[in-house]
């Protein structure tokens, strides 16, 4: 994609928009249910010029990997743009929690015991309401981050009820060799019983697939920005 070409990522926006719209028209006639879904811009390693073509056109959530480079792209903007809402969806160190509350609106990633209490306690220190992930290993990936879903229940029940964490809702990254339907049917499965609505997962390859088993958040990135930068 040409950094001269701010129209590209218009273009790609109204796409993933328009199937977005298609797929929920599609889930409301085959499931009886109606729900909106948020499309959240997948802005990491993506340059300036994309990033401002996206907010040119009216984009204002964001998802960002690492809490450095999001705060390097958007503590200024925040004084431009004050509706911005900014998820973390990458893996979140205990040493990053301060950055991270002071800086995200919502956190995708909640996936331990000992990240849940740095964050319980940085919440309380800033006084800083936001809300909260829980992130399940759907496909218990040894390389990946997130709670079994064994242990899922339990794990919200604890951030919920001993943390007050503001836990509202579930995130998976389901594995690349196998069929993303049946994670997601997981991941649904995992929220009813815990009376979850919220619901992120699909990303650019999946996210109509996901939007039929009640995404609420689909997150996209190459397919608006293209290839990330190395």
């Amino acid at each position: 994609m040409s950094e001269e070409s701010p129209d590209l990522v218009i273009d790609n926006l109204k796409n993933i928009q328009a199937k977005i719209l298609v797929s929920q028209e599609k889930h409301f006639q085959t499931m009886g249910k109606n729900q909106s879904v948020e499309l959240i811009a997948v802005s990491k390693r993506q340059s300036e010029n994309r990033i401002n073509a996206a907010l040119a056109a009216g984009v204002r959530v964001f998802g960002e990997n690492r809490v450095q480079e999001a705060q390097n792209r958007w503590v200024h903007r925040r004084a431009v743009h004050p509706d911005l809402t900014l998820h973390l969806i990458g893996p979140l160190q205990t040493n990053k929690v301060s950055d991270a509350v002071a800086l995200f609106d919502v956190i995708q990633v909640v996936d331990r015991v000992k990240l849940a209490k740095a964050l319980a306690n940085e919440m309380a220190s800033q006084s800083r309401q936001i809300e909260y992930y829980i992130q399940v290993n759907t496909g218990e990936e040894l390389q990946k981050s997130g709670i079994a879903p064994k242990e899922a229940d339990k794990f919200i029940s604890y951030c919920r009820d001993d943390l007050k964490l503001n836990v509202t809702g579930l995130m998976c990254i389901p594995p690349l060799s196998e069929e993303p339907s049946m994670h997601f049917a997981l991941l649904q499965t995992i929220a009813n019983r815990n009376e979850i609505v919220k619901l992120s997962m699909g990303m650019s390859d999946d996210f109509e697939e996901a939007i039929a088993f009640g995404a609420s958040a689909v997150r996209v990135g190459s397919a608006i920005f293209g290839t990330r930068e190395p």
